[in-house]
């Protein structure tokens, strides 16, 4: 029998996150050990009269692939991969791990170098995405692994992920409703707002946000949901930043990252542990060194570092910022292969200056992990 709260999820995401209608082309992803899930949303896509179809991924064939495939095989796309995002109208991404450290040993050069065999089609996605001709949606399954990565049991941690998504609510529709409710009024705020100095015991970082829009995310591209982002612009950058938490990537943990900003570009970048990883990454394209993403993370029903970057990045009282592509809805003009989030901590004394119109010149706006407006 499926879990009652998985087959709640289901129905949320269908009906709230992705607004599935009548002759979607609906793309469902996931991994075997997400099948429950996955029966849920195509089940319940029916219903609402799409045509879904699915892709499954099997343990393993990520690790064969990076060892196993010749640089030629590593940049090969297929005609088939670039007519999905031209043709599907929604798609569903399920995560969820047999082994969270899987591609850990293999050589980050060849990450990268599919990573940007796939710009383009990443570009193309998220395009369609932002003219609203696509709709997507991201999802955590929970699972062994992502339980372990959080030190928690499998149950405990089935109840943080669908706490976190108010699946515990008796309408979590109203409930997120209601966030994006409050986080419009936050957006409104930022978007009269022209640059952003983010100063505390860890960050000092100045930045340009003129003529970005910000977004409102409450469970529509990822869920569970909370925070509202930008796409800086682009050479506008400069200051220092370390870290609060490690950050992740392909498996990958790297640790204590400090990055210098000047002109927009990354000049800088050190870790305690996995610098070789971290600079690969970087090295990735053209794009990788500059910011594709701003966001504050305001689910405060999340508290906790649990390695997963869809619940950590949303923690809260933190800021996350994304090196490589950004999201083209924010007015982001960087493209890349790449696209890491990093997380800090502003619980801690932090403040965000904003200057905007004259009457707010040098106005506080945020402070110990809470917007004060």
């Amino acid at each position: 029998m499926v879990d009652p709260r998985i087959a709640k999820l289901a129905k949320v995401l269908v009906n709230y996150s992705l607004k599935i209608r009548p002759d979607d082309l609906f793309r469902i992803s996931g991994p075997a050990l997400a099948a429950p899930l996955i029966g849920e949303v195509y089940r319940e896509s029916l219903t609402a009269g799409a045509h879904p179809f699915v892709r499954v991924s099997l343990e393993g064939l990520e690790e064969i692939y990076f060892k196993g495939a010749s640089d030629e095989q590593l940049r090969f796309i297929s005609e088939l991969q670039r007519l999905e995002p031209e043709q599907i109208t929604a798609s569903l991404g399920i995560w969820g791990e047999w082994n969270t450290r899987e591609l850990t040993r293999v050589d980050p050069k060849r990450l990268a170098l599919r990573r940007e065999a796939t710009r383009d089609l990443q570009r193309r996605f998220l395009e369609r995405a932002a003219v609203g001709e696509l709709r997507w949606c991201g999802t955590q399954y929970p699972t062994n692994a992502e339980a372990q990565d959080a030190e928690m049991s499998l149950a405990e941690y089935e109840d943080f992920v669908f706490t976190a998504g108010m699946l515990d609510r008796e309408d979590p529709v109203a409930a997120w409703e209601a966030v994006r409710k409050e986080q419009d009024r936050i957006t409104q705020f930022l978007g009269r707002r022209k640059r952003l100095h983010v100063k505390g015991p860890d960050i000092d970082l100045e930045l340009s946000v003129d003529g970005r829009t910000w977004v409102n995310a409450a469970g529509d591209k990822n869920f569970p949901d909370g925070e509202v982002f930008t796409g800086p612009v682009e050479d506008s950058v400069n200051g220092r930043v370390r870290f609060s938490f490690p950050a992740i990537y392909e498996g990958r943990e790297v640790d204590d990252v400090e990055l210098r900003f000047e002109g927009g570009k990354v000049v800088h970048a050190h870790a305690a542990k996995g610098e070789d990883f971290l600079h690969a990454m970087l090295d990735t394209d053209a794009g990788a060194r500059f910011l594709g993403e701003f966001a504050f993370g305001t689910n405060y029903h999340i508290q906790q570092f649990t390695r997963n970057i869809l619940f950590d990045e949303k923690i809260g009282g933190t800021l996350h910022m994304a090196l490589g592509i950004g999201y083209p809805e924010t007015g982001s003009k960087n493209t890349s292969g790449l696209h890491w989030d990093m997380i800090c901590d502003l619980r801690n004394g932090a403040e965000v200056v904003a200057d905007g119109e004259v009457v707010y010149r040098g106005e506080v706006v945020y402070r110990n992990g809470r917007f004060l407006v």
